[in-house]
């Protein structure tokens, strides 16, 4: 595959995610009703990153602890994620846990724009923010922040984005499926056959069609090469990975799991749901294994796996409900609260 192919498929995939992905959410009484989802592969593991103000990072210079440096403001501090459910906003959550606070009473978080980040940033409406690159490597360039944690740090080699659909895409649709699947894992696996490939991938991603962003904010921290802001500079040994012989791309059920736990951990589900029932409805572990034989990559090993995060706790899927529970600091109770109050 060369970078004009992927061009193409990048500009196809685009197209054909307007039909994939175009779900209209319609209300029956006061039921949001949506169709089922379904995930075909996952298509990067790490490389998202915290950013924080520079006057957050002078505080936390002079205080160490985070809770100490967040009172210096004198406000409510302001955090910002890209969607409420989104990954960005569990991984936000997740951290500012593990330091001892609470990411839904002891700060404000509020949705932003990937590409506006930086400019509320510097703005002074948010203290900090939680998305993908380059826009944190954006504001380490500007002057406007650093980088105070990355995801891969909160937990080494989590799953990031998939490749979602329909279930009825893939129920009407199937062999389209797999070879969508077969596609990109062809693209990913060319992403990573070389450092020049992962070269002129930044090149192509920086055009405006795509992130329209300076290269030197995306090719460094797509090679793993991190400049936090503050003088320190390092090789990541958990950058963002595309491929990683097909390792990357399977869609393990406790991934899918996970961030259930985290929807129950915070309120977002009131009761605990089905979650390998539900897990192995939606990722597509046959479609995916499937594919990845056809174009030569490996798609067996086992369905589960086992992580350790930063707080230490390790997740393996074997008990997600009691998993969820575990946590300190959760809004479960909250939840039963108001349920009591109806």
């Amino acid at each position: 595959m060369s970078v004009r192919n992927l061009d193409l498929l990048l500009n196809d995939i685009s197209e054909l995610g307007q039909g994939l992905l175009d779900i209209h959410a319609e209300y029956d009484g006061c039921t949001l009703v949506v169709p089922d989802m379904a995930a075909l592969m996952v298509l990067n593991r790490n490389g998202q990153a915290i950013t924080v103000s520079n006057r957050l990072a002078d505080a936390l210079a002079e205080h160490q602890s985070l809770r100490e440096a967040l009172a210096t403001l004198g406000r409510k501090p302001v955090f910002a994620q890209t969607f409420p459910t989104g990954t960005h906003a569990m991984w936000l959550y997740y951290w500012l846990a593990s330091q001892g606070i609470h990411p839904l009473q002891d700060v404000d978080s509020v949705v932003v724009p990937p590409p506006q980040m930086v400019a509320h940033l510097q703005a002074g409406r948010i203290d900090g923010f939680c998305v993908g690159e380059p826009w944190c490597a954006s504001a380490v360039k500007q002057n406007q922040g650093f980088t105070l944690a990355t995801t891969q740090a909160i937990w080494p080699d989590h799953p990031e984005k998939v490749l979602g659909c329909t279930q009825a895409f893939v129920e009407q649709y199937p062999n389209t499926a797999r070879v969508l699947v077969m596609a990109i894992l062809q693209a990913s696996r060319f992403i990573e056959e070389s450092v020049e490939n992962r070269r002129s991938t930044a090149q192509l991603l920086s055009a405006p069609q795509y992130l329209d962003a300076p290269l030197d904010c995306i090719e460094p921290r797509l090679l793993g090469n991190y400049d936090d802001g503050l003088g320190n500079h390092w090789q990541d040994p958990h950058a963002l990975r595309f491929f990683g012989n097909g390792e990357v791309n399977l869609p393990y059920l406790s991934d899918g799991m996970w961030f259930m736990t985290q929807f129950r951990r915070w309120g977002l589900l009131r009761e605990d749901p089905d979650y390998l029932g539900t897990a192995r409805r939606v990722q597509q572990l046959d479609i995916y294994r499937q594919a990845a034989s056809a174009v030569g990559v490996p798609a067996g090993g086992e369905a589960m796996r086992s992580s350790q995060l930063i707080d230490g706790k390790v997740w393996d899927g074997s008990d997600p409900a009691g998993y969820a529970r575990s946590f300190r600091l959760h809004a479960m109770a909250d939840v039963s609260s108001r349920q009591a109050l109806r």
